[in-house]
């Protein structure tokens, strides 16, 4: 039996927050669980229980309090978006069981519902009660729960769901309609010595190689790894980084999240807060006076998360900036006593040659509508084409160079014609 109830705008949960009691594994229950949820459209109207759930319970980096309300001021009114907080409850015990942080936004031609990421959360999991392992049927249970006090939408979407969390079994995973995605997570345990992490780690040829390109580097002028500790440093490497990325972004033709000014201003306001207690922390990679790389992560239960990498290029190529300053945010990792380097969403072959190792991901789509079907049935096509790109490298190479060619010869019409946009 599901049990539902909507509080759409409530106040605080009715249930204290300031300290969770660990929940009696699902396995030693005789009957599976039944849930109720409700529905919250303040943050700050669940915030004791979400900050006691992150404490005590099981929440990625990306579903920290602090990380998701920055996200809900800078983020979430540029798309138009509403926060829909939905609190999971045990129908039994009246305990909160999870926290599922989703937003619904409107376009002219339908609403979709989907995890409150706006394109800055590699992972989508809820926040989870401590000691909480659900069963396939309850998880089922608690979702359609969930389901049941959302608003009217044609469509709920949520990308990047991993297996586990820290070992915890991620209930959204654990659904049927839960389908394997194209993309993978990447990430290598830091354990044992610091100083031989690498030697440990990596592919031998990484290792050679990252010697070769550090004797560059020096050869060039003093090399240094420096965290921001100071709101002047964090301003200075976080502008660097932007240059860098927009430069390198601009050159492949592809588009950047950073080109918006509502996104910069989100990893800014993060990264000041991490200065104070916050997940972010920003390193930069300075050759004498220049800052050849530099490197945005989040740091939350012992794990680094990767996030943005960016570098200078031309000259400093052949010096391999980024994965220079990777290899130093990892030995940094270790010596602060975090175990694990989540290099982030993504398969590419660097993260292989460090000895990383590809974890699945997972997402749903579902249609409330007849629209959200069609609409459905349209995003899927699109992403079966993305798929046949990524199967056929070459083809989708060759495709990436005819679009640079186009855009190069965009901006040289533009040139001869100023004051007009050339179009093609």
């Amino acid at each position: 039996m599901i049990i539902a109830s909507s509080n759409v705008a409530a106040g605080p949960s009715l249930v204290p927050a300031l300290h969770l009691i660990p929940v009696a594994p699902s396995l030693e229950r005789s009957v599976p669980r039944s849930f109720l949820a409700r529905l919250h459209t303040s943050l700050q109207a669940v915030k004791p229980l979400w900050q006691a759930m992150q404490r005590d319970g099981t929440c990625t980096a990306y579903q920290r309090f602090d990380w998701v309300s920055t996200i809900a001021r800078h983020l979430v009114p540029r798309r138009g978006a509403e926060p829909l907080i939905v609190e999971v409850i045990d129908a039994v015990t009246q305990r909160p069981t999870m926290l599922l942080p989703l937003i619904r936004y409107r376009r002219p031609s339908h609403k979709v519902i989907e995890w409150l990421s706006c394109g800055v959360c590699d992972y989508a999991a809820p926040l989870l009660a401590p000691g909480l392992a659900l069963t396939a049927k309850e998880a089922a249970a608690a979702w359609a729960a969930a389901r049941t006090v959302l608003p009217p939408a044609d469509m709920l979407r949520v990308r990047g769901i991993p297996r586990h969390v820290f070992g915890v079994a991620n209930p959204l995973a654990n659904l049927a309609q839960a389908r394997r995605s194209s993309l993978v997570s990447t990430g290598i345990a830091l354990d044992g010595d610091p100083e031989t992490l690498l030697q440990r780690k990596c592919n031998p040829a990484f290792v050679r190689d990252f010697g070769k390109a550090s004797r560059r580097l020096e050869r060039r002028g003093e090399l240094r790894f420096v965290e921001a500790q100071t709101p002047a440093e964090v301003e200075e490497i976080f502008t660097a980084l932007l240059a860098q990325r927009l430069a390198r972004f601009r050159k492949l033709g592809r588009f950047d999240l950073l080109t918006q000014p509502a996104a910069v201003a989100f990893h800014r306001d993060a990264a000041m807060q991490g200065l104070k207690g916050g997940p972010v922390r920003l390193f930069g990679l300075r050759v004498g006076d220049e800052w050849v790389a530099t490197c945005y992560v989040l740091v939350h239960h012992g794990a680094l998360q990767g996030l943005l990498l960016a570098m200078a290029e031309d000259s400093w190529r052949r010096c391999t900036p980024g994965l220079q300053i990777v290899a130093r945010a990892m030995i940094w990792a270790s010596q602060q006593g975090l175990d694990y380097y989540d290099m982030s969403v993504g398969s590419l072959h660097y993260k292989k040659d460090i000895g990383g190792r590809e974890m699945p991901l997972f997402e749903i789509d579902e249609a409330l509508t007849l629209r959200g079907r069609i609409l459905l049935a349209g995003l899927r096509q699109a992403d079966a084409g993305k798929a046949w790109l990524q199967a056929h490298p070459r083809t989708f190479e060759q495709l990436r160079a005819g679009r640079r060619t186009l855009r190069r010869t965009k901006q040289r019409l533009e040139a001869l014609l100023p004051g007009k946009e050339a179009r093609l």
